[in-house]
């Protein structure tokens, strides 16, 4: 095939899985593409974005900060408004999509969307693709069950999680709410018992699902106080996001 009539598109996974699913798509609908795969937009170069046709983005890996992840997705659709970007995102994140992805460019879809879907997308292209998956607007089994087992975190369990889920590190939590970081990590182990919640990775994937961040209020400017909202204390350092 001639390189002037080659399509490209990228594929963004943390999972190898993923990434080999979506790549045998791709090659076996649409062999006027050719492929090029990251674990992550921070993996992508200029060139790729510039010769770009569709973005795959796969949000299931994507545990913490979710909200700078989507607002790093956010600038590049800014940037290269001829990409018909594809974000696959778990349910939680759909407040975050609604605020940040859902773009004239983009198509939001669940990532539990069926290959048909997939292909359906790609083949509307940029100009006519649906922009959110009708099975996001459903709501789910998770949902309608939420008010059983109601979570019993103390505030300042509730109040150290939170601010985990917005990207704080142990440090800076310490500094903005006057604690030793003694005080917070114990804080942060408490509440992890409470939850039976065995490692931050488990305790992340609860901050993010849809009961912790209803619990939290995560992603509602209700939520935070203005206490919450004030630099760290001098001489801490914000790229020190430790969560032990």
């Amino acid at each position: 095939m001639s390189p002037l009539s080659c399509k490209h598109a990228i594929i963004i996974s943390k999972s190898p899985i993923i990434q080999t699913g979506l790549g045998g798509v791709l090659s076996h609908c649409f062999q006027e593409y050719e492929c090029s795969y990251c674990r992550s937009y921070e993996d992508l170069t200029l060139l790729q974005l510039r010769r770009a046709t569709v973005i795959i983005a796969d949000f299931s890996g994507v545990l913490r900060n979710p909200r700078q992840v989507c607002e790093q997705y956010c600038s590049l659709q800014n940037q290269y408004r001829d990409i018909h970007w594809i974000f696959m995102i778990p349910r939680v994140f759909y407040p975050l999509a609604v605020e940040l992805l859902i773009r004239p460019q983009s198509t939001v879809l669940s990532e539990m969307e069926s290959v048909d879907v997939v292909i359906s997308v790609i083949k509307a292209g940029i100009e006519s693709a649906e922009r959110v998956s009708k099975s996001l607007l459903k709501p789910d089994a998770e949902e309608l069950e939420d008010d059983r087992d109601d979570v019993m975190l103390t505030f300042s369990e509730r109040k150290v999680l939170r601010l985990l889920g917005k990207g704080w590190g142990i440090n800076q939590i310490a500094a903005l709410l006057k604690k030793s970081n003694k005080t917070v990590s114990a804080q942060k182990n408490s509440a992890m018992r409470r939850l039976s919640l065995r490692s931050n990775a488990e305790m992340f994937a609860w901050i993010n699902s849809t009961k912790g961040i209803k619990e939290l209020s995560l992603f509602s400017a209700n939520g935070d106080q203005d206490e919450w909202k004030r630099a760290p204390q001098r001489g801490i350092s914000l790229s020190s996001k430790s969560a032990s």
